[in-house]
């Protein structure tokens, strides 16, 4: 059986079925998905900060989370968002180091003096430079750093410590990996490592001497169980970067990119507070616990580690870019 259309019914149902089409091409242009990927679980304090964000820019774009890696494995991030398969990161500034060298620098001990430092060194002209180079050699936008806590040395021993001298031969545990077991060897320590959720039992008998995390994370960990003093070295001042794809960047059109650098610069201002004001209740803790807390000479900690990286990585490393970040009050 033939069945016969007529040409205004043909017409009118293609016109109908276009405008549909249009209407949902133009939704999709006004109001994207963009896919965020971080290593953090979701009861992260910096998952309230991309949460906030997101309700912040809800009539501008949704943000599809997924926490913990669960939508690519830490350390494929960057391929992600350059390959467009991913919009939205909290990117680890080593991962940008092993695209650009240069960017090793961002990466060093002792390198910011506190989240203050941080924070105006990449809103300086030094810290612009680092962005453009990643927005002209990678294809992605780093919009801003995402702060979680300072590293510190955490001994099993009660021995003081004032310089890395006096950390000569200690086991200190660190990731493996080339670029934490430096770190380990740039302020004074044997670095040994450990897979993280071996740890706890490696300080428990002794196969290390001591560890190095943020002092919440410490905590959290029960590692003040297994040791004795909780030194505050500082030699990392942890921070990712909030990064977004080039494509998802230029999409958003230069207004929505002012209200999102904006909204973030609050958002994550507030969460490193926050933060902060854990890392300090974590310390009086450790206190009442009957740990010894206090800082070491940090000139002579930062003096050693960056010597080492300069021995190391200078050639990389863009021509006075140190001495721009040094300066940065």
């Amino acid at each position: 059986m033939t069945v016969r259309i007529n040409r205004r019914t043909f017409v009118a149902a293609a016109a109908s079925a276009f405008g549909v089409a249009a209407t949902h091409t133009s939704y999709g242009q006004t109001k994207p998905k963009l896919r965020f990927s971080c290593a953090f679980p979701e009861t992260d304090l910096r998952a309230e900060g991309f949460k906030a964000l997101a309700a912040a820019m809800k009539d501008d774009f949704e943000l599809e989370p997924y926490w913990f890696n669960s939508l690519f494995k830490q350390g494929t991030e960057l391929v992600a968002l350059q390959r467009d398969n991913l919009e939205l990161c909290n990117l680890a500034p080593a991962d940008i180091s092993k695209q650009i060298p240069a960017w090793s620098l961002m990466t060093s001990a002792y390198l910011f003096r506190d989240y203050d430092h941080l924070n105006k060194t990449f809103k300086s002209d030094v810290g612009k430079d680092f962005i453009k180079m990643a927005r002209d050699q990678l294809g992605i936008e780093v919009v801003r750093p995402v702060y979680f806590g300072s590293r510190n040395v955490n001994l099993r021993t009660s021995k003081k410590i004032n310089t890395p001298a006096d950390l000569a031969g200690v086991k200190l545990r660190m990731p493996p990996g080339e670029f934490w077991q430096f770190l380990g060897e740039s302020i004074g320590v044997n670095p040994t490592p450990v897979a993280f959720a071996e740890l706890y039992t490696a300080l428990q008998t002794g196969t290390v001497d001591g560890q190095d995390n943020p002092a919440v994370l410490t905590k959290n960990q029960k590692f003040y169980e297994v040791t004795s003093q909780y030194i505050l070295t500082g030699h990392v001042i942890g921070y990712d970067v909030l990064t977004v794809s080039k494509k998802a960047w230029d999409g958003l059109g230069s207004a929505k990119q002012a209200k999102f650098r904006a909204e973030a610069d609050k958002i994550f201002d507030d969460n490193a507070a926050k933060h902060i004001a854990q890392e300090k209740d974590a310390l009086e803790f450790f206190k009442k616990e009957g740990k010894q807390v206090y800082a070491p000479d940090q000139n002579a900690f930062r003096s050693f580690a960056q010597k080492k990286y300069v021995d190391k990585y200078a050639n990389d490393w863009p021509k006075g870019a140190i001495e721009k970040i040094n300066a940065v009050k």
